[in-house]
């Protein structure tokens, strides 16, 4: 499959897929979208009340999210246990024209090491209080406990792209994968993903988008106290 780097427009890159007509980021910006959906939508918003966090990202793709979450990490005193499950990972010629090292916010040499892990069932301690567990397989396949995690970061391709990844028994693994109190957070606000979410029990926000998208969801699951 072809990978072409596209300059977004806060300066870093993102890749297209010519034989998908699909970025893996928002052409208005690859580093402002991950940090608007993903850290602080989900990081910053889970970190009021916790300082040991589990997350899962669908899709670890360039790497771009797990370097920024271990970025607000350690300026904010939190260890994170990171899996990040990917079908296609990345050549390493490519990864190596990735320019997020000129982007403030991104550690070098811990996003080299996000790219040299081994991709095996273990977490490996990249930087002091940062593990990361990187696992090769398809969504439709990967199987994670029952409340493993705190939080995901659903980053897979557009719905009209990848449609089998926003399937409403895929929302139901992820929900039954959160603990009490988790949260899904991902960059589509389509009404068909929203219902699914909703379906599978998610309670689900709306909220404003980043920069050139309307809005964005954040899904919280809420177990209910019969009495």
């Amino acid at each position: 499959m072809k990978r072409e780097l596209v300059a977004t427009k806060d300066g870093s890159y993102t890749i297209f897929i010519p034989e998908l007509n699909e970025h893996y980021h928002s052409i208005n910006g690859a580093v402002s979208e991950s940090l608007h959906v993903f850290i602080h939508a989900g990081l910053e918003h889970i970190s009021h009340y916790k300082n040991n966090i589990s997350i899962l990202e669908v899709g670890l793709g360039t790497g771009l999210n797990a370097a920024l979450t271990e970025n607000f990490a350690q300026k904010n005193h939190i260890i994170i246990h990171y899996t990040g499950i990917e079908a296609f990972p990345l050549p390493q010629e490519i990864i190596q024209k990735l320019n997020y090292s000129e982007e403030k916010n991104i550690d070098d040499a811990l996003f080299q090491k996000i790219h040299q892990s081994n991709w095996d069932d273990s977490f490996h301690e990249l930087k002091n209080g940062f593990w990361l567990k990187k696992k090769k397989i398809m969504l439709e396949d990967y199987c994670p406990k029952s409340a493993e995690f705190d939080l995901i970061y659903f980053d897979a391709f557009a719905p009209n792209i990848q449609p089998l990844l926003w399937k409403q028994s895929i929302f139901q693994h992820l929900f039954q994968s959160l603990k009490n109190g988790g949260i899904l957070t991902t960059y589509s606000a389509k009404g068909d993903v929203r219902r699914s979410l909703q379906s599978v029990g998610f309670s689900v926000e709306r909220l404003p988008g980043a920069h050139g998208k309307r809005e964005m969801l954040r899904a919280i699951k809420t177990t209910q106290i019969l009495i």
